[in-house]
This record gives structure tokens, C-alpha cells and sequence, in this order.
């Protein structure tokens, strides 16, 4: 929850245009806060960078005050939705039957929800670490169809790593993403190919470690995006393990 009008035009002027030097290959999408999915249509449209929401509603319609429906997003030609963010879950005590939801609801509209699992640190320690990013993904599978599994992304970010400038090792993220993929691949196989993202910390100087690993497909950014130069560096090194495989 941060950025106002001022602001925002030029974090995101800055990204459109890093990203234009960017391979094609390399993907470069931002998720904003919802009152500000206008400004990022009228910026970001004809570049290289997709937009997206936050957050979604399980709900469609009606009188639920507040409430941001995953069609109201698509109005404004978003791609885009995160859901089961880690704060989602913890601040507004998401459930993870109320993510698949939100997952159904962006897939209807059009978007690509952007589904988050992970696990605290109590939960790591206890090692239970695939226990709850499974059971948090096969709750979003249980709801769909192979058809439709294969058109999400699926984004680990432990949450002892969020925020907190400690980032899992590229060895512990790689083993809970090769997890996550078994745990796709059972669904189908078109769905062992959805997009695998990195979420924890990630940095200009530990991004490129993180990207080469055969199961990390990418990053969700979170703190490093505030600052231009940083995200483009991100970036830059997703192209770097890009080019190198």
C-alpha cells in the first residue's frame, strides 16, 4: 500500500522505459493498488509492461461494500491478479477455500490470478514447510480444471522472508519450487509448465542466483519495485539467466 498520482508517474514512466531494452522473453508486469489501475492503463499501455491488482473480490456483484470485483479490473485491461498474498492471508485471515475462490473469480473475468503460498518461520522450523504450501495449493487445484490450472502462476514467498531483508537461500527456494511442480505436474501435464515465482527479499544482488534455478521462472517483487532502478536491475538479471539457458 504505497505510491500516489505524483509518484507513481514516475516509477512507472521509469519502468516502461527500462523494460523496452529488455528480450522479449523477459516478462515485465506491475500490480497496483486498484484506485490507481487507470493510471497504469494510460502509462503502461503500448509498452512493454502489463498491469494488474492487488487483491480481488470472491464475489462477482451486489452489495458487498467495498469490495473490488475481478471484472472491475479487467475493465481496465489488466492481466493480472494476485491472490493468497501472505498479508491477505495473515492481516484479513484469508483461508485458503476463499483463495481458490478469488482464483476462480480472476480466471472468469480474464486475468491471470497470481496464486501465493508459503509458510512462517514457526512453521519452517517445525518442518512442516511442504505440508502448508501444499495443502494451500491443492485447495486452488481442487477448484479447477486441468484447462484451467495451466493459466495461473503460482508465486512462493516464505513469509519469514517478506519484508524482513532475509531471503531464503537459492537452495531452499529451488527445493520448495521443484515441490510446487511435482505438485502441479499431478494436476496434468500442461499444468507442470505454469510460471513458478520467487517472493521473499528479492534484490539486485541475489536476483540472478535465485532465477537460475530450474524451478524459479521468475520473481514477485515486493519492497525492491518501489525503487526504479532496482526493479529494472531485477529485471536485467531475469534476462541474464534468460540468455544463459
Amino acid at each position: 500500500m504505497h505510491g500516489c498520482l505524483a509518484d507513481n508517474a514516475g516509477l512507472l514512466q521509469a519502468v516502461a522505459k527500462g523494460a523496452a531494452e529488455l528480450p522479449a522473453e523477459v516478462r515485465v508486469g506491475v500490480c497496483v493498488p486498484s484506485p490507481y489501475l487507470a493510471q497504469a492503463q494510460s502509462l503502461l499501455q503500448g509498452s512493454r509492461v502489463v498491469w494488474g491488482a492487488q487483491d480481488i473480490s470472491a464475489f462477482t456483484h451486489g452489495a458487498y461494500t467495498g469490495e473490488v470485483a475481478a471484472q472491475m479490473v479487467a475493465d481496465f485491461s489488466a492481466a493480472f491478479a494476485i491472490v493468497g498474498h501472505s498479508e491477505r492471508r495473515a492481516y484479513h485471515r484469508e483461508s485458503a477455500e476463499l483463495v481458490a475462490v478469488k482464483t476462480q473469480r480472476a480466471l472468469e473475468a480474464g486475468l491471470t490470478p497470481i496464486v501465493c503460498v508459503g509458510e512462517t518461520l514457526e512453521e519452517r522450523e517445525a518442518g512442516s514447510t511442504e505440508q502448508v504450501v501444499g495443502a494451500q495449493l491443492d485447495e486452488v487445484l481442487a477448484k479447477l480444471s486441468a484447462q484451467e490450472a495451466a493459466r495461473i502462476v503460482v508465486a512462493y514467498e516464505p513469509v519469514w522472508a517478506i519484508g524482513t531483508g532475509k531471503s531464503a537461500s537459492s537452495g531452499q527456494a529451488q527445493a520448495v519450487h521443484a515441490f510446487l511442480r511435482s505438485r502441479l505436474a499431478a494436476k496434468g501435464a500442461s499444468v507442470a509448465n505454469v510460471a513458478l515465482l520467487y517472493g521473499g527479499s528479492v534484490k539486485p544482488d541475489n536476483a540472478e542466483e535465485l532465477f537460475s534455478q530450474p524451478d524459479i521462472d521468475g520473481g514477485l517483487i515486493g519492497g525492491a519495485s518501489l525503487k526504479d532502478q532496482d526493479f529494472l536491475a531485477i529485471c536485467k538479471a531475469a534476462a541474464a539467466t534468460t540468455a544463459a539457458s
